[in-house]
């Protein structure tokens, strides 16, 4: 094994370098994987335009969705030996988040996982599953969890706004609870096609149709507490689009106890009519994170890998790692980017 590897790294706003640096060394607690495929965050092109993770912070390795190949194993390390494909939480070693401002980023030949844990930060997968299709782990284990927030149960009705990977991966999680149905509302026709192939019971062009109208009819017509008519009967709203028009369609009037919950990043502050929402009593989750998700995912992802593998839409290798980014960057012009590493 050669001293050095390649590692994408930004070195200032806008810029992007790959650099040569020394292969982790690891310790008696530590695991070294070698990087088969990492997927583009799109938290990624906004790190790069702002110089780095924090913002304007220079020499920031990129990449935190990685599935890899072990290639050393510490000593004191058990449940894990040469050549086993996993996949790694990146949050979840000990020296800083993976691509998210630590030491080490997943657009690199090589990481050093730190105090591994087997089924916890480091979480081995059948050799069946693609490398591209393992690397959606991370970020379909961020739609799990907001997903499992919400609670949803069998007799429950549900829609997903944003058909993106997250808003994809959240169908799949409300369907993998037993939801006994699910609308996805998005305004790209192409993603509402793809939410269809992976088993939407039905879905909204938000650009063209009355959302609120198409869920009573979907969902049936409920009431609040003060017996307000016309109202959804929709159970659970999952906004993975982080847009205005959401919360707008939710708080227009949800019915008696139903969720909403928020894992879209809106940049812009919420407003609302909390006396409005009162009779409602509308239960508001947000989620953050994976701190046990990857592993149910991953479990899925092998048994569903057809599927899954249709969120996937551009695989692109890591000498271009900047036309990854950029296509990442640019709406409409993609669904979900991985880099892949001979």
């Amino acid at each position: 094994m050669s001293p050095d590897m390649r590692s994408v790294i930004i070195t200032g706003p806008g810029n992007l370098q790959s650099s040569t640096v020394p292969v982790p060394t690891i310790g008696a607690d530590d695991v070294l994987v070698r990087i088969r495929a990492c997927g583009i965050c799109g938290a990624d092109p906004h790190a790069l335009a702002e110089g780095g993770i924090p913002a304007g912070t220079p020499e920031t390795p990129l990449g935190h969705e990685p599935a890899g190949e072990v290639v050393e194993v510490g000593v004191a390390v058990t449940g894990l030996a040469v050549g086993d494909r996993v996949v790694i939480d990146p949050t979840g070693v000990a020296d800083a988040i993976i691509g998210g401002g630590g030491p080490q980023g997943a657009l690199s030949e090589f990481i050093a996982v730190r105090k591994a844990d087997v089924g916890r930060n480091i979480i081995p997968f059948p050799a069946h599953v693609p490398w591209h299709v393992a690397a959606l782990a991370e970020p379909l284990a961020v739609a799990r969890r907001a997903v499992d927030r919400t609670l949803p149960r069998p007799e429950h009705t549900a829609i997903v706004f944003g058909a993106g990977p997250v808003g994809l991966g959240a169908l799949l999680a409300l369907k993998a609870h037993g939801v006994k149905h699910v609308a996805v509302a998005d305004v790209q026709e192409n993603r509402l096609k793809k939410a269809l192939a992976l088993g939407a019971d039905a879905v909204i062009d938000s650009s063209q149709e009355d959302v609120r109208g198409r869920l009573i009819g979907l969902h049936g017509e409920a009431t609040d507490a003060f017996g307000r008519q016309g109202l959804p009967g929709t159970d659970i709203y999952l906004d993975a689009a982080g847009v205005p028009a959401v919360p707008a369609t939710v708080f227009a009037g949800p019915k008696l106890g139903a969720v909403y919950g928020i894992v879209g990043i809106h940049r812009e502050p919420i407003t609302f009519d909390s006396q409005m929402m009162i009779p409602s009593e509308l239960t508001i989750v947000h989620s953050m994170g994976h701190p046990t998700e990857m592993a149910d995912v991953i479990v899925d992802i092998a048994a569903n890998v057809d599927k899954y593998a249709l969120i996937v839409s551009d695989v692109v290798p890591l000498s271009e790692a900047a036309r990854a980014i950029e296509l990442a960057g640019t709406p409409g012009a993609t669904d979900k980017v991985v880099v892949t590493l001979d």
